[in-house]
This record gives C-alpha cells, sequence and structure tokens, in this order.
C-alpha cells in the first residue's frame, strides 16, 4: 500500500488506489486502530481527495490486522488532554476519524474486520454500505465512559432502527454481532473471517461499472446531500452537538476515560 504522508516510519492511515477504488487503512494495530488527530486528518484529506478525483469511483474504509477496524476513541490520549479532532477547524468538521460528518459524492464500504467499538462503530454508520467479517463485534459503550455517542449514532440509529432497540444499544452499550447487526439492517453482508475486504472489493468494482455521475447523485439523493451537507440530518446534528458541549464540560465526562486509562471503574460524581 502506499502511505498518504510519507515523513513518518509507520503512518496512522495508509491509502492505495485500485481501478477506481480508494482502499483508506486505519493503521494502529497495535492500539486496535483508535483514533487520534493525525488518523483522523489523513482519513479526511482522503475522502476529499476522492471527492474531487473523478478517478475515484468508490471508497472502502478498514483497519489493518485482524483484530480492529476501530477501537474507538484514543482514550488515553484523551485522559492525557489530547484533542482526538485536527487543529484547522475545516477538517474538525468532517467530525470524528475525518469521515462521520464529512458528506462526499461517492460511495463509501466499511470492511469491518474485527471490534468496531464506539465512536469506530459510529465511522461504519457514516459508510454507504457494510460488508462485515463474521466474527466482528459492535458497541456503543460511551455512557459507561462517562461521554454521548456524539458522531452520528445518537442521530442515526433512531432514524435506522426501532427506537426501543436503538436505545438499547445506545444505553446499555451492550455488544452485538455481525450476524445480528445484519438482521437489522445495518451490514450489507456478512462473510468468513479474513474476507470482508474482499468482498468488499467485489462490490466496489460492480458499482464502479455504473454511470459514475448517476451513483454520485443516487447518493446524495440517499444521505440527504445538498452542496454538502447533510441537510436531512441538519436538526438531530445541532441538538447532538449542543449535548456533547454540555457532556464535555462535566466531571464524569473527565473521568470516564481517566478510569480507562487507569484499567479500574469510574467513580460518577454526577456534575
Amino acid at each position: 500500500m502506499t502511505s498518504t504522508r510519507t515523513d513518518v516510519a509507520a503512518p496512522s492511515v495508509l491509502t492505495e488506489f485500485r481501478d477506481g477504488i480508494l482502499v483508506v487503512t486505519l493503521n494502529r494495530p497495535h492500539a486496535r486502530n483508535a483514533v487520534n488527530a493525525d488518523m483522523a486528518e489523513l482519513v479526511g484529506d482522503a475522502l476529499e481527495r476522492a471527492h474531487h478525483d473523478p478517478e475515484v469511483r468508490v471508497v472502502i474504509l478498514t483497519g489493518a490486522g485482524d483484530q480492529a477496524f476501530c477501537g474507538g476513541g484514543d482514550l488515553v490520549a484523551m485522559s492525557e488532554g489530547q484533542s482526538l479532532e485536527p487543529a484547522d477547524p475545516a477538517k474538525e468538521a468532517w467530525g470524528f476519524g475525518g469521515v462521520c460528518r464529512h458528506p462526499i459524492d461517492k460511495p463509501i464500504i466499511a470492511a469491518v474486520n474485527g471490534f468496531a467499538i464506539g465512536a469506530g462503530a459510529q465511522m461504519v454508520l457514516a459508510c454507504d454500505l457494510v460488508v462485515a467479517d463474521e466474527t466482528a463485534v459492535f458497541s456503543f459503550p460511551e455512557v459507561g465512559n462517562g461521554l454521548v455517542a456524539s458522531s452520528g449514532a445518537a442521530v442515526r440509529l433512531p432514524a435506522w432502527l426501532p427506537r426501543p432497540l436503538a436505545m438499547e444499544l445506545l444505553l446499555l452499550g451492550r455488544r452485538f454481532t455481525a450476524a445480528e447487526a445484519h438482521s437489522w439492517g445495518l451490514v450489507n453482508r456478512v462473510v468468513p473471517p479474513g474476507r470482508a475486504l474482499d468482498e468488499a472489493l467485489t462490490m466496489a468494482e460492480a458499482i464502479g461499472r455504473q454511470a459514475p455521475l448517476a451513483v454520485q447523485a443516487t447518493k446524495r439523493m440517499v444521505a440527504g446531500i445538498v452542496d454538502r451537507e447533510f441537510v436531512t440530518e441538519q436538526q438531530a446534528w445541532e441538538r447532538t452537538l449542543l449535548e456533547t458541549v454540555a457532556n464535555r464540560a462535566t466531571e464524569d465526562a473527565k473521568e470516564g476515560p481517566r478510569a480507562f486509562a487507569e484499567k479500574r471503574r469510574p467513580v460518577w460524581q454526577e456534575r
């Protein structure tokens, strides 16, 4: 694969262009591909390239290794006061991981290999199609870490699933399998271990044979994108922002990541 950045030995994101398909790989397997600011910026840059490059027909987002697609935000970095977002305000607006609020008109396929946890699962929800390894596991454990699912789950799950099921996933934070996700319509295809990327490539090749302008228009219509804004989700995102800002100012929002980093149970203060 070709790195999107050449000045470091182990770039946090890799990209590879294959006959109209841009494969974007989260490349921090030692940390279950947890997202930091550098990774978010590089993913966002790759999606911008895809949006503007007429040679790119489809994007595939996947994770390095066989343990995790993405373990969510880097809670250790958060506990040390580090931002998980790029410093550039325009890039910060792309949302978590550079993808969660980043409307592009090229289809994005998630190839999920292993765990997709928290904001990592929300990155999956930001994609248009999902292929999951049958051993893949998803969850939204934010409330257990003193946080809220602010990167799309609270916006998209209630629109895509029955409300009680969305509430269960968000409030209990329980893990669910690829088979369950498929039965609910959150995953398109479940494949044997190690085959998620191959199946995603097959799907991307099929999309790539369609008329590109029609594909892009269809993506915009279904995703509710107008002038590169998610117009159908706008009010829900505004409500999410208000709750997120209030949540991050609490002591509990600091305690959750700190307890995670220290490998202990959090002590909630309700303030």
